[in-house]
């Protein structure tokens, strides 16, 4: 058998995520129909991790093995030309056998962008949280530092829809090496880096500074939901259409 690495962007606003679903179309579902149309081999691609539906990536990765003896780069071509024009194959390269695109993950990138401006064009509107309003943005930069670092990230893990509970609280800790907004024009985006992350756990960050930027939580407040460890201490889930899953480090 032979590994592969891919590596993928994809426009998620119309599949109901990344993991395959039986009556409803996804990136998984959609990824694998399309290698099998290829290849005449049943595979089911491993992501670096599950996006929500609505979310979309600029390059996830997934990983799957091969029989067949198609060159790498052919592959990758097939599977442009089969997918949809959502999803786009930008890189695709046979690995090492050991090579699992989540289970080799050391770290990611997300971002997600704020539609600051009175109108929201039409062609933007599938892609960022349209939110006009005002917001201390000052006090929200302050607040995202304070995640920096390894915790405990109960407060932001959503309920687990598969098992109807939340991770054990020892599978909460992650580490956060960068977390930071920033302007660009009429967008107000945030990015975070981080060994990994919890379900829902970057739309409750950006939820939770959110009523930091309407002033109904203080920056000073963030420490105390990290030590609370108890979701209902933190801020609504922001919309999935504003998030992006940037990079995966390996």
């Amino acid at each position: 058998m032979r590994n592969f690495k891919l590596i993928l962007a994809y426009d998620g606003a119309d599949f109901a995520g990344w993991q395959v679903q039986p009556d409803a179309p996804t990136i998984q579902g959609t990824l694998a129909l399309a290698i099998g149309r290829i290849t005449g081999e049943k595979v089911l691609p491993q992501g670096s991790g599950r996006t929500d539906a609505g979310v979309h990536a600029l390059a996830q990765v997934a990983s799957f093995s091969l029989e067949s003896p198609i060159p790498a780069e052919n592959l990758k071509t097939a599977l442009n030309d089969v997918l949809p024009p959502a999803i786009r194959v930008f890189g695709l390269q046979e690995v090492d056998s050991a090579f699992h695109a989540r289970k080799s993950a050391r770290g990611k990138t997300y971002r997600y962008r704020i539609y600051r401006n009175d109108i929201c064009p039409p062609f933007l509107a599938r892609y960022v949280w349209h939110h006009p309003y005002p917001l201390n943005e000052e006090a929200m930069q302050a607040a995202a530092l304070l995640v920096v670092g390894e915790h405990d990230f109960t407060s932001f893990a959503a309920v687990d829809p598969e098992r109807g509970r939340e991770e054990t609280p020892a599978s909460n800790i992650r580490t956060i090496f960068a977390s930071a907004w920033r302007r660009d024009e009429d967008e107000f985006i945030y990015e975070v880096r981080g060994s990994g992350f919890l379900h829902h756990m970057v739309r409750n960050l950006v939820g939770t500074f959110m009523l930091v930027g309407k002033g109904t939580l203080q920056p000073e407040d963030i420490p105390r939901i990290l030590q609370a460890k108890n979701r209902s201490t933190a801020g609504a889930t922001a919309p999935a259409n504003g998030l992006y899953l940037v990079n995966v480090e390996y």
